[in-house]
């Protein structure tokens, strides 16, 4: 590896990951001052690689080039995209639409992402590769989510990434939880071996005053000997305050401009404001600025003054902050006109040449302003909303219509919208509040001001002037604004109590859009706004519906909302299931985050309780990865439930107690109702049933901020065991009986299971049986927690009559289901009821689910456990990949460390494993 002077820790912490990359894959990020070295260490890692068989990819980031999409990716891919059309066709489609090289649906920037992984596996299986980014925050905001992505999962890869990024810059890259390093400045000796280098000649003087001002920075130790050689001496010395770093350097390069030929600054001034490297692109608008032709022999000077290098093809410049230097001495109409020139020339480009003819003028002008909007479609099919909103934004600074601008504004904010970026909605939002617009805009406006705000406390006004703009919306036409409204205020009413009067009048309003109800924000309104109330109407609506018919998966997710709100988890899991199947065929990872999340409760509430915490788990990760701050109080306050149930009781406990702090402020009743259920859950499980009772019967008083119309439904048949252990059947039966009179309105099969279960375990001896079997003749076949806990029940009542015979079956039954489900603490009591029964329970007979089966799962990971389902079920590495955004050699190691855990050695043992196939 090449030796850099003071940087042998960090070449031999690079070398390590190069020569290991057999082993493991990694990725790791550099975190440095300008002119630290940061490239120089890049470049001698590159060599260091490629001496040791690697392949090597290379991009950086240009500030020129942000406003690119996938510029960056591009130049990384290209020696590698030969084996592009081996990706599977919608993954090859979706890099062909990012590079603009395809046509077709716009594609998702995941599913962008997952080919590039996907390309360079495939090319790491044959040749072992190091990937090098410098200057990472420079990259566009595409390109460095793809590098992002890929540099998350390379742990089983043959792959190795190194990214430089800028001290004080936050990126995506930055906040990755990657392994990370600061490159500090040189220590003394070093700092004086480099500068003895490159400052032959200099008086002892300047010698120490140049060791002080660079404070081991290598670039300012190179750079300002060559600074003083050109420069009074005397002078400099006399500056009273030495200039920052960063400027000082800059200064030392622009010193070196002023002697340069006109038409060599003409040429480096077009090569600081083009986002290509290409020398003849570079020459030809030079051409122009100068108005005539010039040859490579005007960019010679340049290099000579050590500010650019160029190898005939392309030009670069020899560092960022020579960029700066020539942009920052340049008057703005210079760098206008270079832009122009650029412009001129980039006849067959249309999307560079609208770029560039926007930076090239000072004021307004409606005919680019019209170009550029026109220029965000193309970014969008491209696969880039981030450029979508620069180049719409930027319309609307060139716009001189207020009204239009308005328009160009709020269009930017909904693409906002759509990356999850609250700050940047809020910031549009302020900028088209000054301008003019119609009627029908302030509403879009107060729609967009309403998707990140759900949940103010009781805010009843609010919902009113929702329901009142998206009347007006309809009236004016725009019944897509109006249910976009109606369904924000709706949300209002979920998540904080709004009263009755504003419930309705959401519901009012939906229901005068009679022509909308085939929209499943439609029926989402309805039933989130008075999902007791409205339930009955909702779920018919959700019966008509003939999934296999319904191929938009936000569609999919919509309706699924609607079946969770009125309590009807099993189509819930059903349309939540089929959305997740399509999100992840489709790369729209963010709102599948959001699918994951919301289907948990339904499969806690069904005996999934794996497939809910997989979830859960994932939907986390996914958040995180897609920029979406939804892995807050509300996903907390599921993961409560989860672990309440599973027996994690001090988790619970302290977690419950962290949503109360974040939710109590805001009165956030969905959320404080979870908080209770989930305190009860795990006092049950703790024996402590007189204090689980007080938790759960918070939820269920009307007086309580922790009072929710549906979310209660999941505490019922908990509040009656509770009750039952605690002595406190005489107060649960008056909350049995003011549920009753909810379930005469709502069909909720949550609501009406749950009291098939507290009406058996309440009644008297006299009553009970006919209840227990009313009970377990109900339809529960996609309910096997709801049945288990009936049969334990009823086995309980059973033995305690002193019928113990016919107490086993069911007790049998029982035990079965807890053990696969993973409920420890019932199964427990299974056993406990069967024993005092008069049978012993031993090992699992032949033909029956083992009871260690649960904890031999246990021991995996939530993504091990979906990789391991996933297997069992026949699906190859590659499928699993790209269902779990994995490249296939790391599904290949999960499953290497699976199966010892599982005692196994096949993937068809995998299928026969106790409990997998059924926990799913």
């Amino acid at each position: 590896m090449e030796q850099l002077i003071g940087r042998d820790e960090e070449l031999a912490a690079l070398a390590s990951l190069v020569d290991e990359v057999h082993l493991r894959g990694a990725a790791v990020a550099v975190h440095g001052e300008p002119g630290i070295g940061k490239s120089s260490l890049l470049r001698a890692a590159a060599d260091y690689g490629r001496q040791a068989g690697l392949g090597v990819l290379q991009t950086e980031g240009v500030e020129a080039e942000a406003r690119l999409p996938f510029a960056g990716l591009h130049r990384l891919l290209r020696p590698v995209l030969d084996a592009a059309p081996r990706l599977p066709a919608p993954q090859r489609q979706a890099l062909n639409a990012a590079f603009g090289t395809g046509d077709g649906e716009p594609p998702e920037p995941f599913m962008i992402a997952l080919a590039t992984l996907n390309l360079l596996t495939e090319k790491a299986a044959q040749q072992p590769l190091l990937l090098v980014a410098d200057d990472v925050q420079w990259l566009d905001p595409p390109s460095c989510d793809v590098l992002t992505f890929i540099a998350r999962r390379l742990s089983s890869d043959p792959i190795v990434l190194v990214g430089t990024v800028r001290t004080g810059h936050q990126v995506p890259f930055t906040s990755a939880g990657l392994p990370t390093f600061h490159l500090p400045g040189l220590d003394e000796k070093a700092a004086r071996a480099l500068l003895a280098e490159h400052g032959t000649g200099l008086s002892y003087a300047a010698g120490e005053r140049i060791l002080h001002e660079a404070a081991g920075n290598p670039l300012a130790l190179v750079e300002l000997p060559v600074a003083i050689r050109t420069a009074d001496e005397a002078g400099l010395a006399a500056a009273p305050m030495p200039l920052p770093l960063t400027a000082r350097l800059e200064q030392a390069f622009s010193a070196r401009l002023g002697g340069l030929p006109p038409v060599t600054r003409d040429a480096i001034l077009v090569a600081a404001v083009d986002d290509s490297d290409d020398l003849q692109e570079v020459l030809a608008g030079a051409s122009v600025l100068a108005d005539r032709y010039l040859s490579i022999a005007a960019v010679e000077a340049a290099v000579a003054a050590g500010l650019i290098l160029f190898d005939g093809l392309h030009v670069r410049f020899r560092h960022p902050l020579v960029r700066s230097a020539v942009l920052q001495s340049e008057t703005v109409s210079r760098r206008h006109a270079a832009n122009a020139a650029l412009a001129r020339i980039l006849t067959d480009e249309p999307y560079r040449r609208t770029w560039h003819r926007a930076q090239s003028i000072g004021g307004q002008d409606d005919t680019i302003a019209d170009e550029l909007e026109e220029l965000h479609v193309v970014s969008l099919r491209r696969g880039s909303a981030t450029e979508a909103i620069w180049a719409l934004e930027r319309s609307a600074q060139l716009t001189t219509d207020s009204a239009k601008r308005g328009r160009r504004l709020l269009l930017a904010a909904e693409h906002a919208f759509g990356l999850g970026r609250a700050d940047l909605v809020d910031q549009l939002l302020i900028k088209a509040s000054r301008t003019t617009l119609s009627r029908l805009d302030l509403a879009r406006m107060e729609w967009l001001r309403e998707i990140f705000n759900d949940g103010v406390p009781g805010d009843a006004g609010r919902v009113f002037e929702l329901c009142g703009i998206a009347a007006e919306s309809a009236a004016a036409g725009d019944t897509d604004l109006a249910l976009n409204l109606l369904l924000g205020a709706a949300l209002r009413c979920w998540w904080a109590d709004t009263g009755p009067a504003a419930r309705a009048r959401v519901a009012e309003v939906t229901e005068s859009l009679g022509q909308a109800a085939a929209d499943p924000r439609y029926v989402a309104a309805l039933a989130v706004a008075e999902p007791v109330l409205r339930g009955r109407q909702a779920l018919e609506i959700l019966d008509a519906v003939v999934i296999e018919n319904v191929s938009d998966p936000a569609a999919m997710w919509l309706l699924g909302m609607a079946a969770h709100a009125v309590g009807a988890p099993v189509h819930a899991v059903d349309l939540f299931g089929r959305a997740e199947t399509r999100l992840r065929q489709q790369g729209r990872l963010g709102l599948l985050s959001q699918v994951l999340v919301m289907q948990s409760i339904d499969h806690l509430e069904l005996g999934d309780w794996d497939r809910a915490l997989a979830s859960l788990e994932e939907g986390r990760q996914l958040a995180q990865e897609t920029g979406q701050p939804i892995w807050d109080t509300g996903s907390l306050s599921v993961r409560c439930l989860v672990l309440g149930l599973r027996g994690q009781a001090d988790e619970t406990l302290a977690m419950a107690a962290e949503v109360e702090r974040a939710a109590g402020g805001r009165r956030l009743g969905d959320l404080l109702a979870c908080v209770q259920v989930a305190r009860g859950y795990a006092l049950i499980n703790l024996g402590e049933y007189s204090q689980a009772y007080d938790e759960l019967r918070r939820a269920f008083d009307p007086d309580d901020p922790a009072f929710h119309a549906t979310e209660r439904f999941h505490g019922v048949m908990y509040l009656a065991e509770a009750a039952l252990h605690a002595g406190r059947a005489h107060d649960a039966r008056a909350v049995v009986a003011a549920l009753e009179a909810d379930a005469t309105v709502t069909p909720s099969s949550t609501l009406h299971l749950h009291l098939c279960y507290a009406r058996a375990v309440l009644a008297e001896d006299d009553a009970a049986e006919d209840l227990f079997t009313a009970a377990l003749g109900a339809d529960l076949v996609r309910w096997p927690w709801l049945r288990a806990r009936i049969e334990l029940a009823y086995g309980s009542w059973l033995r305690r009559q002193r019928r113990g015979a016919q107490a086993r079956q069911p007790l049998r039954s029982a035990l079965t289901a807890f053990d696969i489900i993973g409920a420890a603490r019932w199964a427990e009591q299974a056993r406990g009821e069967l024993r005092a029964s008069g049978e012993r329970t031993g090992p699992a007979a032949p033909g029956q689910p083992d009871p260690s089966a649960h904890a031999a799962l246990s021991v995996l990971s939530a993504q091990e456990l979906q990789i391991a389902r996933l297997a069992a079920e026949g699906l190859s590495n590659r499928e699993i990949g790209e269902r779990l955004y994995l490249s296939p050699r790391t599904v290949g190691s999960h499953l290497y460390r699976i199966f010892p855990k599982l005692d196994v050695t096949s993937r068809t043992q995998l299928a026969t494993t106790p409990g997998l196939l059924s926990a799913g």
